[in-house]
């Protein structure tokens, strides 16, 4: 076999539909497009989202307002109140958080709040701290490790 010899599978094409060529193609006189008006027109037609004069769903809709900043970072919250099922001494990373159930998704990063009060000295590492956090910690006796 050669590649001049190829041809498509029987029934596979169709001859292309030549309208407004006269009697015999059934596509004469009207050409498929019925009688009068707009669409039947050379160039007719009406634009996209154009609904016959009536407010267009484009404007019906409301619209959003403001600034959006694309480059904002979102993080995984942890409370220090959460970390204390931790025994004293455990390194607390993000797989571990995420291996636990304190964290579902990393997102941009996981961050530490101060909220409620730790006893265990734990070294906990996360992309970011409060500063109420960090003294938290430091108090308790452990450590704030910025990835």
């Amino acid at each position: 076999m050669r590649l001049e010899d190829l041809s498509p599978a029987p029934g596979s094409t169709h001859a292309k539909k030549r309208i407004g060529r006269g009697t015999g193609s059934g596509h004469g006189k009207t050409a498929g497009k019925g009688h009068k008006g707009q669409k039947s027109r050379a160039g007719g037609g009406v634009r996209p989202g154009f609904e016959g004069g009536q407010t267009p769903l484009h404007r019906r809709l409301p619209h959003r307002r403001g600034f959006r900043n694309i480059s904002r970072k979102v993080y995984a919250i942890v409370n220090l109140e959460d970390l204390e099922r931790f025994e004293a001494g455990t390194e607390v990373t993000p797989q571990l958080l995420m291996e636990c159930g304190l964290v579902r998704k990393m997102l941009d990063g996981i961050k530490i709040l101060g909220e409620g009060e730790i006893t265990r000295a734990l070294t906990v590492r996360a992309h970011k701290f409060t500063k109420s956090a960090e003294t938290k910690l430091k108090t308790a006796g452990g450590a704030a490790e910025v990835i």
